[in-house]
Formats: structure tokens, sequence, C-alpha cells
């Protein structure tokens, strides 16, 4: 019994060190879409990220001898998941390139709140009162951040919380898609709705024309893709690893490498809003967390 709780125990330490390192790993990703998007039109910066990205995912496939078009990806839920990443994707590119990343990156960490309300009013999963004030603390948290009325607001600000809500939509869609679909299926057409959202928001919006990416930009882009990679596998290494509950809140960790990065790489300053409002999203998405562990094992 000793024995059996201490293996569990050391899965659980290994799974939080692949949970940290996939967080770190998306939080530089971000920083270099930032930096690729400040001499590239953005509209070239997704759809060359995307392309890359879904490279590796089709040759990944391609060495596991997998399909990479099973019919299971014309589902009604995988339509729907691929249309909320494209709004997801294109929305929180855009926050990326047009505000500080430090805010981005925060105002993302509101996804899970926003996927357990979803949950309770769309597929009517139960959510106690404690769940809903935890789910509402946390969206006031995004307020503070956002501050709409006050001298400091801007409405590109929003476009994080837009990006916030496609990823919501992506993540309560992926609930009810086809559970023979592979992350790596998942991966594949996650970064072609990457390529669609840059492709749409360059002929319909950016109108400007592609061109030959400059040296850094390129590498930026190649690196963001090869972060990106490395992050989406050490996250499904971590849920593999480790009990959900205790790899999951070290999801968190998202919010320090990307407030750190903004700080020290962008040169971003922080207020006492941004920070409070942190804490309040930080400490929702916690005892969502606890509360719906205690839910499941009644």
């Amino acid at each position: 019994m000793t024995a059996h709780i201490a293996t569990d125990r050391a899965a659980n330490r290994l799974g939080a060190v692949f949970m940290v390192a996939a967080m770190a790993g998306f939080a530089v990703e971000d920083a270099f879409l930032k930096a690729a998007a400040q001499s590239l039109p953005i509209a070239q910066v997704m759809v060359l990220f995307g392309a890359g990205g879904a490279m590796v995912f089709a040759l990944w496939l391609r060495a596991k001898s997998q399909p990479l078009a099973p019919k299971e990806v014309v589902s009604r839920p995988m339509q729907v998941r691929v249309v909320f990443e494209i709004v997801g994707r294109l929305f929180f590119t855009l926050s990326l390139a047009l505000t500080p990343l430090s805010s981005t990156t925060v105002i993302l960490q509101a996804t899970p709140l926003v996927v357990v309300a979803f949950a309770a009013l769309v597929l009517g999963e139960q959510v106690g009162w404690r769940r809903w004030l935890a789910i509402v603390i946390g969206l006031a948290g995004v307020v503070l951040i956002v501050r709409p009325g006050g001298d400091s607001f801007s409405w590109l600000s929003l476009l994080a919380v837009a990006g916030m809500l496609g990823f919501a939509g992506r993540d309560l869609a992926s609930r009810a898609a086809p559970a023979s679909l592979s992350t790596a299926v998942l991966g594949l057409y996650g970064f072609l709705a990457i390529v669609v959202a840059g492709a749409a928001y360059g002929a319909i919006w950016e109108q400007v024309p592609f061109h030959t990416p400059p040296p850094m930009a390129l590498l930026s882009v190649v690196g963001a893709v090869a972060c990106g990679v490395f992050a989406y596998s050490a996250l499904m290494r971590a849920m593999r690893t480790g009990e959900v509950s205790a790899v999951t809140p070290f999801r968190y960790s998202r919010l320090l490498f990307g407030v750190a990065l903004g700080v020290v790489v962008f040169g971003e300053q922080l207020d006492s809003w941004m920070l409070i409002g942190s804490a309040l999203i930080v400490l929702s998405g916690l005892v969502i967390m606890v509360r719906g562990r205690a839910a499941a094992k009644r």
C-alpha cells in the first residue's frame, strides 16, 4: 500500500514537471509570435505558424501510420470545434500582436471558468453555487484587468476576451468530439484552423500583401512552431502521467512565464489592478477544480 502511494506521488510529481514545461513552452511560443508580428503582417504570421504546426503533426501521424483525415473529423462536434478554434486563434493572435503579452496571458487563464459555465448552460452539467460564485469572481478579475470605462481602457483589450471565449468553446466542443480521434489529429486540424483564420483575416481585414520574411521574423515563427509542438507533447504527457486533479493546477504556471516574458522581453509594466485580477482568476480556477473533484466523488 505504501509503495503504491509512493508510486502515485512520483507520477504526480513527474506529471507536474511536464505540465510546467508545457506551460513554459506555450508562453515562449506566444512571445515568438508577438516578436514575429512586429515585422510581418499578422495574417502572414498566422498562416506560416499554422502551416508549420500542421506539417509537424501530419508527419507525426504518418510516422504512426495513422490516417490524416479519418471520417470522424467531419462530425458535427468537430465542425463546431474548428469554428471556435478559428475564432479563438484569430483573436488571441491579434491580442498577442496588438496588446501586452502579460495581460493577454492572464485573461487566457479564465478559459476554464468559462468552460464550466458553458458546460452548465449548454450541456446541462450540474454546477453548485460555490462554483458559480467562483466563476463570477474569476470573471470579475477579467473585468479588473480590462477596466471598461476607465481612463486606461482600450477596445483592443477585448481581443484577448474574444480569444478566451473562442478557446472555451473549442474546449467544450472537444468534450463531445469522437473519442477515436487521437490528440495528433486534433493538433493537426487545430493548426489548419490557424491557417484558415490567418488567410481570412488577411483577405477580409488586413489586406496587406505577404512578403519574404526577414531572417529574425522567420526564426521567430520557426521557434513558435517548435515551442508549440514541444508544449503540446509535454501537455499530453502530463495528462497521461499523473492524476488530472494533481497535475491540472500547474496550468497556471503559464501566467508566471507569460508575465515574466512580457516584463523582461517586451518591457511591459504591471499595475495593482492587473495583479489583483490575476489573483482572482487563479484562485477562482483552483476553487473550480477542487469543487469539481469533490462533486465527481459523490
